[in-house]
């Protein structure tokens, strides 16, 4: 009985989790990297791999993707990505992404507008957008 307690709480975790779908607009023809997505999450590069413009949202801090994004995506903790934006902001070098409530939202400004790129949980992807790329 502990044995089979000890391995459903060690399956829950990851079937609780979806994967994270990195989605842009549909006509976007570019192939996306991981380490493309954190210069574009970190304003260290503002264009697709391609050279059309790139514009960043962000799920607010209140979400728990947000977090999982940060830290499996960025390789960075949300309270450090915090810090590296607030540094940046201060000394005049950058703005950190647009930031909004809900995947329902990511979607319909991504499905609206070519330039921009964001992040929903997979289940929640849509008919509207390309995933770009996918984050376990």
């Amino acid at each position: 009985m502990k044995t089979m307690l000890l391995i459903s709480s060690l399956l829950l975790p990851g079937a609780v989790h979806a994967a994270i779908a990195v989605v842009a607009h549909p006509s976007n023809q570019t192939s996306l990297t991981q380490d493309d997505l954190v210069r574009l999450y970190t304003g260290k590069m503002s264009s697709f791999p391609d050279g059309s413009s790139a514009i960043p949202v962000n799920l607010n801090d209140s979400s728990p993707l947000r977090a999982d994004f940060d830290q499996k995506a960025l390789g960075r903790s949300s309270s450090q990505v915090k810090a590296y934006w607030s540094k940046l902001v201060f000394t005049g070098k950058g703005t950190p992404p647009k930031e909004v409530a809900s995947d329902s939202e990511v979607l319909s400004l991504v499905a609206n507008n070519p330039n921009l790129i964001g992040y929903v949980s997979s289940d929640a992807v849509s008919d509207n957008v390309k995933v770009l790329l996918t984050i376990d």
